[in-house]
Parts: C-alpha cells; sequence; structure tokens
C-alpha cells in the first residue's frame, strides 16, 4: 500500500498587492487622524475666532486673574510648596489648557483637593520644602500629564464615565476638612508638626496657649473680612480684598518683625524650565501610584465640571480633546517649575459668570497673571501667611457639598458606601489609596449592576395595552411573561438564567414562556448558551419558550450562532403586537383557561366561560403524564366515508357501528366549524348525569389541539368508557389537512 507523504515544503510568502498598501495606508491614516485633530486645537481656535468675543473674554480674563492670583499662592501653600510655583502653574495650565481643551469657560492650574493629594503622595517618602519634594512635585505632574494625554489620544475618555461622581464628593470632602484642620496652626501662629488628623488636632489643643496673638487677629480678621465682602455683594474679590487689607496692616504696623509670617518676595521672572529627573525609575516607581490617583480624580472633576458648564452654555463637549488638553497642561505645568492641577471650579464659574464666550479668555488670563507677577513679586513681601490660611479654611468648609451628601446618603446604598469609603480613607488612610479604593468600588458598583439586570415577570395592565411588573395582581397559570432589562453579556447570563429557572421552579404550571427582550441591546455568546438552556428546559417538561421584539444587534448574534434556526425556530420569534393573540390562540390549553383559571389576564380571556367550579374536571397536571389512543384525521375520515359503512361480520349479522365524535369545546367554537358527523358535548357535560355514553362503542374526542379531549378521554375513563380515541391535533390538525367542515347550530344529543 502506497502511502503518501504531505508536503511540509515552504510555501512562497504571497506579495502584497499595491491595493494591500493603499489599504494599510489608509487605516494608518485613520488611527492617526484624530491624534492629529486633537493636536491642532489651537490653530482650530485662532482661525475660528470672532473679534466680537474680544471685549467680553478680555473683561473675563482681567475678572479671573483676581481670583486665580491669590489661590494659585494658597494652593502652593496646601502642597507645601514654594508659593511661586503655584503662579507658574496657573499661568502655564491656563494657557496650555485653554488651547488644547474641549470647553470654552474651564480654567485649568492649580486645584485645592489635588494639592492636597499631591503632598500627601509626596510626602510619604521626601520632606516637604527639600530639592527633592520640589522635584518630585514636577516629575508628577510630567507623569500625570502623560497618562492623561495617552488615554485622550486612545480615545478612552468614556472611561471617566464609570467612576462614581459619589468618589469626587467623598474625596473632596475629606480634603476640605484635611485642609481646614492643617491651616489652624498657621491662622494662630502655633507651632505644630504631626502626621495624622488626629495629632494634629490634639497638637493645636495642646499649643492653644501657645497662640501668637498678632498672627491669630490677622488670621481671623482675613476670614470675617471674606464673609463680611461675600454677604454684601457676592461679585466683588472678596479674597483679593481680604489679603490685600491684611497686607496694609501688617506693613502698616510692622508686624512681619513682630512674629507675623509673611511669603516674602517673589521672583519677577517668567516660568523657568526645570531639569526633572525623569531617568530615575525608583523615583518613578514611588510616584507612580499618587500619579495614577491624581491623573484619575483630575478627570473625573474636570469632566463633571465641564458638563455642568455646557449645560448652561449649550457647548457640544469632546471628552478625548480635553484629556489631551489637561494631559498637556500637566506635562507643560511640570516642565516649567509647577506641580500637577486641573480644572478649577471656583475660576471656571468666575469665568462663565463674567461672560467668557471662548478658550481665550483663559489664555488672556494667564498673560495677566503674568503681568501681576513681574508687577505683585514685592507686594508679596507684606503678604501673612495666616490670611492665606484664613482664604483656605473658608475655601474647604465650601468644598463640602452638604445637599450633595444628603442626596447621595438617600439615592441607595451602593453609591453612600462608595461615599463614606473613599472620605473614611482620605480622612484617616493614604489618600492616594483611599482615591483608588474609591474608584475600585465605583468599578465595582458598575459591574454588579450590569451583571444583575433587572429581571421581572410583568402582565397586562387594566386596559390590555402595557404589560407592567405587577407582583400583586395574578397572572396566568399556563404563560409566564419575562421581561429582560439589560444586555445578555458573560457577565450577567448567569443572573438572568437562575430568575427564569427559578420562576420555572416556583410556577411549575407555567409551561410556556414568552421574553420580551425590546430592552436587550446587545448580547454575547454566553447569553446564546443561556437561551438555549432555557428553551431546553421549558421543553423538557412539555412546554415552549416564545422570544418578543429582539433588537437587530442581538438579531444578529442569533443569524451567526444558529440559534433560530437549530434550537428556538423561527416561528418562535413572535411580533410586539400579536404574540399573545397567536399563544392564547394555538398555544394554550382553553380547559385550563375556562375550569381552573378564574382571572381574566389577557384581553383574549375577556369572553371566555369561566366554569373553574365545576367538579371533576381533571386537571392539567393529573393528565400531562396519562397516555392514551390517538388517530389522525385522515384515518378518522377514511372510517366515516367509506363505501360500506356496515359490514357484516362472519355468520352473526352484527352491524360495526361508525365511530362516536363528540367535540368537547365550548358551543360558540362548535359552530365556527366541526365534523359533520361530530356532536357538541362541551368538556363541563361529560360530567353531567345526564348524558350517558355507550361502553361498547369507539369513541372519538375533538378540541382545537388535543389538550381538552385529553381531559374529557381521562373524565370518561372514570365513567367506564374505556374504547376512547382522540383525535391528535385537534381540529387544527383536521383543517390543516384540508379535510371538511359544518358550520353551524350545536348539535347536543344524548349518544
Amino acid at each position: 500500500m502506497a502511502i503518501m507523504k504531505r508536503d511540509i515544503s515552504p510555501k512562497p510568502r504571497k506579495q502584497p498587492t499595491r491595493f494591500d498598501k493603499v489599504s494599510k495606508k489608509a487605516n494608518l491614516q485613520r488611527a492617526f487622524r484624530p491624534a492629529v485633530r486633537y493636536m491642532q486645537r489651537p490653530f482650530t481656535i485662532i482661525r475660528t475666532y470672532d473679534r466680537q468675543n474680544l471685549r467680553p473674554d478680555l473683561i473675563a480674563g482681567l475678572t479671573v486673574t483676581v481670583i486665580a492670583l491669590p489661590q494659585a499662592i494658597a494652593f502652593a501653600l496646601i502642597a507645601e510648596l514654594p508659593p511661586e510655583m503655584g503662579l507658574y502653574a496657573a499661568i502655564v495650565g491656563a494657557l496650555v489648557g485653554a488651547l488644547w481643551g474641549s470647553s470654552n469657560q474651564l480654567h485649568t492650574g492649580p486645584a485645592n483637593a489635588i494639592s492636597l493629594l499631591i503632598f500627601t503622595s509626596l510626602s510619604t517618602f521626601t520632606q516637604p520644602g527639600a530639592q527633592l519634594f520640589i522635584l518630585a512635585a514636577g516629575l508628577m505632574a510630567v507623569m500625570v500629564g502623560v497618562l492623561q494625554m495617552v488615554m485622550g489620544l486612545a480615545r478612552l475618555g468614556m472611561l471617566v464615565n464609570f467612576v462614581s461622581y459619589s468618589v469626587i464628593i467623598g474625596f473632596a470632602t475629606g480634603a476640605g476638612i484635611l485642609i481646614a484642620i492643617k491651616q489652624i496652626s498657621p491662622l494662630l501662629g502655633i507651632p505644630v508638626e504631626a502626621d495624622n488628623v488626629f495629632e494634629t488636632l490634639t497638637g493645636n489643643a495642646f499649643h492653644l496657649p501657645d497662640i501668637h496673638w498678632a498672627t491669630a487677629i490677622i488670621g481671623i480678621g482675613t476670614m470675617v473680612t471674606m464673609v463680611i465682602i461675600r454677604s454684601v455683594n457676592r461679585r466683588l474679590p472678596n479674597i483679593l480684598i481680604s489679603i490685600v487689607l491684611a497686607s496694609i496692616m501688617v506693613a502698616l504696623f510692622d508686624l512681619q518683625n513682630k512674629g507675623v509670617t509673611v511669603i516674602g518676595e517673589l521672583p519677577a521672572s517668567l516660568p523657568p524650565l526645570t531639569d526633572l529627573p525623569l531617568l530615575d525609575i525608583g523615583l518613578i516607581g514611588q510616584l507612580s501610584a499618587g500619579a495614577l490617583a491624581v491623573a484619575a480624580i483630575a478627570l473625573v472633576q474636570t469632566t463633571a465640571l465641564t458638563r455642568s458648564v455646557a449645560a448652561q452654555t449649550g457647548q457640544r463637549l469632546d471628552s478625548n480633546q480635553e484629556f489631551v488638553g489637561q494631559g498637556l497642561a500637566n506635562i507643560t505645568m511640570g516642565f516649567f517649575s509647577g506641580f500637577a492641577g486641573s480644572g478649577s471650579f471656583a475660576r471656571t464659574i468666575v469665568n462663565l459668570d463674567s461672560g467668557a464666550r471662548t478658550a481665550m479668555a483663559s489664555v488672556f488670563s494667564a498673560g495677566f497673571l503674568l503681568v501681576a507677577l513681574f508687577v505683585s513679586g514685592t507686594l508679596t513681601a507684606y503678604l501673612p501667611v495666616s490670611a492665606l490660611s484664613a482664604v483656605l479654611i473658608v475655601t474647604a468648609y465650601n468644598m463640602i457639598d452638604f445637599a450633595e451628601i444628603r442626596r447621595i446618603l438617600y439615592s441607595g446604598f451602593g453609591e453612600a458606601a462608595i461615599l463614606g469609603v473613599t472620605l473614611f480613607g482620605t480622612l484617616f488612610l493614604d489618600i492616594a489609596f483611599a482615591v483608588l479604593l474609591g474608584i475600585l468600588l465605583s468599578f465595582v458598583l458598575y459591574i454588579l449592576h450590569t451583571s444583575a439586570p433587572r429581571v421581572h415577570e410583568v402582565k397586562p395592565d387594566v386596559n390590555y395595552k402595557h404589560f407592567l411588573y405587577q407582583p400583586e395582581k395574578a397572572g396566568c397559570p399556563q404563560l409566564g411573561i419575562i421581561e429582560i432589562l439589560g444586555d445578555l453579556y458573560f457577565g450577567a447570563v448567569h443572573y438572568v438564567e437562575e430568575y427564569i429557572l427559578d420562576h420555572a421552579d416556583k410556577h411549575p404550571e407555567q409551561r410556556f414562556l414568552l421574553i420580551r427582550m425590546h430592552n436587550v441591546n446587545d448580547c454575547d455568546f454566553s447569553g446564546i448558551h443561556m437561551l438555549e438552556n432555557v428553551v431546553k428546559t421549558y421543553r423538557d417538561r412539555g412546554g415552549d419558550v416564545f422570544l418578543v421584539r429582539p433588537q437587530y444587534r442581538v438579531k444578529q448574534i442569533f443569524a451567526t450562532t444558529d440559534f433560530v434556526e437549530n434550537v428556538l425556530g423561527a416561528d418562535h420569534i413572535l411580533d410586539k403586537d400579536s404574540a399573545i393573540s397567536h399563544i392564547f390562540y394555538h398555544i394554550l390549553d382553553p380547559a385550563i383557561c375556562i375550569y381552573e383559571c378564574p382571572v381574566r389576564v389577557f384581553q383574549e380571556c375577556a369572553n371566555l366561560p369561566k366554569r373553574v367550579n365545576i367538579a371533576g374536571i381533571p386537571h392539567d397536571h393529573e393528565i400531562i403524564t396519562k397516555e392514551f389512543h390517538t388517530t389522525n384525521p385522515r384515518t378518522l375520515w377514511q372510517q366515516l366515508h367509506t363505501s360500506e359503512l356496515i359490514n357484516q361480520h362472519a355468520g352473526n349479522g352484527v352491524g360495526l357501528k361508525p365511530p362516536l365524535i363528540l367535540d368537547v369545546r365550548e358551543p360558540r367554537e362548535f359552530r365556527q366549524g366541526h365534523i359533520a358527523e361530530a356532536q357538541s358535548v362541551p368538556l363541563a357535560t361529560i360530567l353531567s348525569e345526564e348524558v350517558k355514553f355507550p361502553t361498547n362503542q369507539q369513541i372519538v374526542l375533538v378540541c382545537r389541539s388535543g389538550r381538552r379531549s385529553r381531559r374529557a378521554a381521562a373524565a370518561l375513563q372514570n365513567l367506564g368508557c374505556h374504547n376512547i380515541s382522540i383525535l391528535e391535533g385537534g381540529m387544527q390538525a383536521w383543517e390543516a389537512e384540508g379535510l371538511l367542515e359544518a358550520v353551524g347550530e350545536t348539535v347536543n344529543r344524548n349518544p
């Protein structure tokens, strides 16, 4: 026998055609086109700028500068960085964030909560004020920017949608409390060094007798002045006015030489380029967790802020463009002697209220800040630190949104848990860990919600027009209707399957199931397996499953997996308007509706007679396992219409009678069409003592589909009649064979 050898010699590689090369080039261009568009954003802003917006943008930019100048210095103090770093970050962040961002009103730069997160992340491995601390702040800003920019270029802006807003509220609340507690010491001039919130509180309480009264008066006076100005006119720059007055007091009474700590003169220069340790892998590893937390919180906070503003302006935002803008802003802030920041709520709202129409308003504010840096550098020599502490305490109080906290606590356990965990972690644990834990809980909550979609049994309303969740209303004893509100993907199918099978176990009499799928937008292969198992389970119990209104994408997966063709059957996907009618008239057992079910669940039940009090009618569960003799329509037709209806038996002269046909349907159904030789004897009449049936003649029972005939056969067997057959398929099978029917009045004779 010859042995065939398989040719395993290498095949010549197919040379790429010109079409393949063009296709690859087109794919590359299509992939890089969004990135090119994101980077060209400044040219788009300048090219499309309307000069009519120049005046309102200039006014808004100048107004924001008045707020940004003291805030930038104060937020640098939160991070325990040099004050000029806050100004550099405010100038560079506002400029770059506006030119490469998406929102017309967003103002980017130092932010209070972000500054606190930076401080706690850096202070874990280096001493505040040290050169490494300052370099690490710049390097972290670059790392944050790279993360944000990569997410934007990869078009992953939708990821922030999976972070609960409760994380922001919990973190902002905890950060506000920490900032306020941390600023008590410089506000009162108390020398306290502590590592956590408990030590800070106990240290302040222990050193209360050591208050420096001049410092405390300046600080508390600044706080009172801010509150008074804000109550008189909210549009006045209360922060700037308060710290200017405090600086004047210091200069007039020479308080800087009497123990009142001042900021000192700031360097009047452009933001200098910093030589960062970009290749220090060890330092990058130490900063990675904090950088990830800062990037995430900054993006979520910025996205929430821009959406809130866009809701008022009607602007259409591009979250990926905003990610690119925030990333570039943080990268440049890091390289130009600043630290990481984000969109500022206070400055953005002031920008919006001041009439800013385009992103150029933030660009103008950056220019005004640069001018202020050169002009006010010597004036900060009299700026007291306690005044800035007062500003931070008031700002920290405003960070706590009591109304939102109350709403979250009443909204549900999941959101409240995220809020509580993030708040607790911010106060008592590592802040970066607390933020990442809150984000992780957000993802867990999202997975729990999507993996446990709402699945419930629905029933028609009183007008039979809509299907609603009505657990108090009695359902159909034969048909269960279940609605799925969610996608059938691998994480959710187990929950959906468990609900359906549990429902089947609790309602074993409901042998048929209708699944409403109009709220299922997607289905994967696991979903197909789940549906196949449900269909098999119901069919093994003698029932069936039907689907109504599957979406287009769901139909596609049905087609690619041959689910409909090989498992379900095309006739089991029903139209939403005729689904109940089809199942009621072609699938359900009318005997159950008439003799066992006292309710009228569907509109089709409205004209159906109810005879649930008739004793002796076998129930569906009593006959489902019984076997009866059957005859098919063609055989019965031949028995009834043979040329010789009576044949003589050999030598005894006994006539062979044709079968007695009893139609056990209701008289209304009988009149609409019946076998000509049949007699109308409704199922309830069979049990009547007035009607007697021959025990020596074959009886053929007829109903619509065969179910009521099985009940009648069981009842007749109890009465002593055993020569009984059932017309297989009932009148539906008779009509399918095209056999003649009679139409007319009810014939009800005593057999």
